[in-house]
Parts: structure tokens; sequence; C-alpha cells
């Protein structure tokens, strides 16, 4: 009979999994020794737990597949905790293994001695204990359906000893189901839908990461009733490409009439968003149509409720609205939108290439222009999401992923290999702030290991940007937020990697595309002005509360990227008034 820990790996096999992130060490050498001797998978090593948990999360929303991290007892599991919240916040199916000291010391305050299974309990759909050989392989495959099935993290707790135990029952074959569910909502809803939208004079539409796969479908309602189309954050990339009705993004880096259109709505339909910030929420006028229903309500006082998948949802509703003819709401929105942009779109773009420290945003213009059409971006949380909400254009193609609902520094780094590892032909480029890259910095060694021909672009101003942003729109000068300036182009240049430092905006441009051009992984250090956002002029006390309102709407409103030349185009079909 096989051990467990083999019998472990061969039921991963059978569903699917090509590779298992981690740190190898004692709890955990039978599990991979099992992989050193099992055909098609693999033990991609990192430089810490934390790096694996993240990249693991990000192969599987790259992939949309189950993906699979480990980390051996004690403090080498606790190292995966952080990533693993960011991957259950972003739906990410991810079956971590948290190896455990030896069974009958379990109790007694042994060396390295946690409780995983209580631990893990807040960031995961199931977390439990495999205590004796007789549970595999039925845990196992419990385990992963539920991450598969509810589209999260699941947690097995396999103490070392156990795992070196002779199997007690045979593996046999699982089937696992990985393909995300649809739902149609009940008749009544959809009724009561195309009620509220039949009556409605002036709707809008607010979409998130909910809005996947349902792009055509958005906008075939939004011709049908006339209807502005905003996005959050992790919306972006599923619904602003080829969207003639973009209003642009809500939230604390929105930009655009988003905002306006939502507070002037006299109905307001949020497509598969569980958008966080209710003070960005008019509270009021409002419709969720949402796949998971603990999410209905939960942000703003809701008219209707409507439980079902976007895409569906639509198409079960279209053929009971009425087509509109009046556009003025959505024409007076889209030059609302087109306005904004263009006034704040020469201040970031007058003379740029020239001027010292280089303009962030200028770098992140250039790289969305050099980038490939289906590039992987993963991008660091703080100033790094700003720059590529602002300048990275989706297309339908591009995939951006961020810790855009756990909001954890030193994210794009180990999501790129991730991404890389799930997605061997695509480019890849992580948009790590200096922060962030410090934070996980020895795992630029597991590019050079792994010969991942990952692209490192980093914003470096030396300093905490979003944080001292934070501290100044609350009234208070910043402090702690600057620290020593760091070369770290000549950091991966030791570590093998091809890298290099750019401090003159003249050399941007060739510097990204030589490094985009390379088969192996690089390194661009690009020194960035730490002041790039600075406050306007005029504030009033009301907008001085933190990330209130009109503080992230005014301070955090310019650049656009080519958002402004969207909005144009859009304009073309709008009747002057």
């Amino acid at each position: 009979m096989p051990t467990v820990a083999e019998q472990f790996i061969e039921v991963l096999v059978q569903a699917g999994v090509k590779r298992i992130y981690g740190i190898v060490g004692d709890s955990l050498n039978p599990v991979v020794d099992a992989v050193r001797r099992t055909e098609g998978i693999e033990w991609v090593h990192t430089r810490h737990e934390e790096a694996a948990a993240f990249a693991a999360g990000a192969e599987a929303q790259v992939t949309g597949r189950l993906a699979v991290c480990a980390g051996s007892c004690g403090p080498g599991n606790l190292h995966l905790i952080n990533g693993l919240y960011d991957a259950h916040r972003s739906g990410a199916p991810v079956l971590a293994l948290a190896s455990h000291i030896p069974s009958a010391q379990i109790g007694t305050g042994f060396f390295q001695e946690t409780h995983p299974e209580e631990l893990f309990n807040e960031c995961s759909h199931f977390c439990e204990m495999l205590s004796q050989p007789e549970q595999m392989p039925r845990l196992l495959r419990s385990a992963i359906q539920a991450a598969v099935g509810r589209r999260g993290v699941s947690v097995l707790v396999l103490p070392g000893d156990v795992a070196e135990e002779s199997a007690a029952k045979p593996t046999g074959h699982g089937v696992v189901d990985c393909d995300p569910p649809t739902l149609l909502p009940s008749a009544e809803q959809v009724a009561a839908l195309a009620e509220k939208i039949n009556r409605a004079e002036r709707p809008m539409m607010f979409c998130g990461a909910g809005s996947r796969g349902a792009h055509a479908d958005v906008m075939e309602l939004a011709e049908k009733i006339k209807a502005p189309v905003g996005h959050a954050l992790r919306g972006k990339e599923w619904i602003q490409y080829d969207n003639p009705y973009d209003v642009g993004m809500s939230g604390l880096l929105g930009y655009g009439a988003c905002h306006e259109a939502m507070q002037k709505a006299d109905l307001v339909l949020l497509m598969g968003t569980d958008f966080p910030y209710d003070n960005f929420l008019p509270q009021a006028n409002t419709v969720q149509v949402d796949i998971e229903p603990t999410h209905l309500g939960r942000r703003t006082v809701l008219d209707l409720a409507v439980h079902g998948d976007v895409a569906e949802t639509i198409r079960a509703v279209l053929p009971k609205v009425s087509a509109k003819t009046d556009r003025s709401y959505l024409d007076r929105m889209l030059r609302e939108h087109a306005g904004q942009l263009e006034k704040v779109v020469d201040a970031y773009t007058r003379n740029v290439e020239s001027q010292v420290p280089i303009h962030p945003e200028y770098v992140a213009d250039v790289l969305d222009d050099l980038a490939a059409d289906d590039a992987v971006f993963t991008v660091d949380t703080g100033m790094c999401n700003v720059w590529a909400a602002r300048y990275i254009t989706p297309n339908g193609r591009r995939r951006v992923l961020g810790s855009f609902v756990h909001g954890s520094m030193a994210n794009a780094l180990p999501q790129a290999i991730g991404a890389q590892l799930a997605a061997p032909d695509r480019q890849v480029v992580s948009m790590s702030g200096d922060g962030g890259l410090a934070m996980l910095l020895g795992d630029l060694l597991s590019l050079r290991t792994h010969r991942l021909p990952v692209k490192t672009v980093v914003f470096n101003n030396s300093s905490l940007g979003m944080v001292k942003l934070e501290m100044l729109v609350d009234g208070m000068p910043d402090f702690g937020t600057d620290h020593d300036s760091v070369d770290f182009a000549a950091i991966a240049r030791a570590a093998g990697i091809n890298s290099v430092r750019v401090e003159k905006p003249g050399e941007v441009r060739d510097a990204l595309a030589d490094a985009l051009s390379r088969p192996g992984p690089a390194l661009v250090d690009v020194v960035t002005d730490p002041n790039a956002l600075s406050l306007p002029p005029h504030i009033t006390g009301e907008q001085v509360k933190g990330f209130a309102l009109a503080v992230s709407r005014t301070v955090l409103s310019g650049g656009v990227g080519k958002m402004v030349q969207l909005a144009r185009s859009n304009l073309r079909n709008v009747p002057r008034p």
C-alpha cells in the first residue's frame, strides 16, 4: 500500500493539480518526497510561505482551477495565512496543506506546536485535521470540493507521522467539478427587476468582478435602457473595454463621472459587486444582482435583491424590459465624464518626458503601450493600484491581479510567480512598489531559480506613498513613511537577474521595451516622484476626514491614461446640446 503522503499526491494529480508552492522541511518531508517520485506534479520552492500562498492564489485566478500551497508545522504554515486570506477573499480555489507536529505530541506544548485547525478557520471554507490514515482519501476530496465548489480556501492539517503511515484505503477515483456555477433568479425576481427598470427614467449600472463573462449582456441592457455604466476596481477588466456607455470608476481610486451618475440616477443597478465603501453608494433607489446571497443588501439599502448570475439575470430580464428612447441622462453623464477627464489630463501629460523625478503616471502609461495584448499584470497594494486603475487599458484579454479585497502589501511579485507558472506563454508583469517588493524581496530569487520570465517594474519613490497620502488627507503630517533610497536593480543584478535602474524619463521607454523583450526574468527599477499626488490648494473642513468621499475624488482625480481617448470616442455619437 502507498503511504498517506503518496495517496495525498495521487489525489491531487487526479484533481488536475500541477504544482505545490512552499518550503520543504520536517513534517512536510514525506509529502515533498512523494512529489519527487510522482510524474505530473512539481514542487515550486519559494523563499517565504506567504509568497507560496499568494502564488497559489494567482494561479487559481488565472486558470480558474485548484492550486495548492503547503507549509511545515508551526511557523511554516503560519506564514501561509496572509496569502490565504487574500485568496479566500478573492474567491480563488486554493488548497493549503498545513503539516503538523507528531500526533502523539499534540496538546503538550511541543516544539513548534500551534493549532492550525483553529487558526485558519476564518480564512477558509474547510479546515480539518487528518488524524488517521482511514480518513484518506475521503477527507482530502472533501477539502478539494469545498475549495472548488465554494470558490475559496480549504486547509487540510496533516501531522508528519500520519503522512508516513501506510494508507488504509484504496485511492480510487474522484471527479472534481471546477466549473463556476451560474444561477437563474426566480421568475418573480425577474419580473420585479423588469418592473423597476421600466419605471426608471435615469437608470445606471455599476459592475464588479461578478460581471466576468457578462460584458456583451451588460452592453445590450445598457443600450436598451440608455444607462451609463460604471465599474468597481475589480470590475474594470471585465467591463470597461469596448464600452460606449463608460462613465469611469467609483471608490477610493475612482475617476470620471461614475460617482455623479450613481448619485443622480433614480435606479442604480449593482451588478455582481460587493463594493465595500458604503459612503460612495446612494443608499437609495438601488437594486443588487449577485450570485452570492450573503452579498445582497450588506452594503446599501435595497429596493430589490436579485439572487442570480449577472449574465443569466440580464438574459432573463431583457425580453421583459421596454426599450427607452430618451438618451438625455446617458448623454449628460458621458459629457460630464469626458469633461472631468479633460480637466485633469493636461496636468499629467505635459512635459512628463522631461520632468525629474520621473512621473509614475508616465511609467505606467508607457508600460501600457508596450505590454502584450494578453499580458497579466500583478499590482502591489498602494499607489501601484492607482497607476493600474488609471493606465492599464483592458481589452478583454489582459488580466490585472492584486490584493484588491484583502489589501495586503507585497502581493505583486509572488502573484506574478503563480501567474507565470500557470500561463508560461503569456507575458507577466509585476507592478511593484518599493515598499511591497522590499517586504518579500527574497522571492526575486525564485524568479532566478525557476527561470521565470516575469518582468518586475519597480515604482521606486523611497516612500510608502499611499500611507503618506492617507496621513495628509487626515490632516496629519506624514511620519514614518519615507525611507532610504534602495538600488533594487543592483540587488537584482547580484541575484543573477537582468536589471536596469532608470532615473531619467527619456530612458523609460527603451528600458521597458528591452526588459519586456528578454526571454528570462528582468527588473526595471524606476526612480519616481514621491509627491506625484499632492493635495489640491482648497480643501474644505468636511473633506479632511480620512478618505472621505470628496477628498478621495479630488486628490485622486488626476491621471487617466487612454481612458480620456475612450471618453472622447464615446462622445462622437452624442448629439450636441
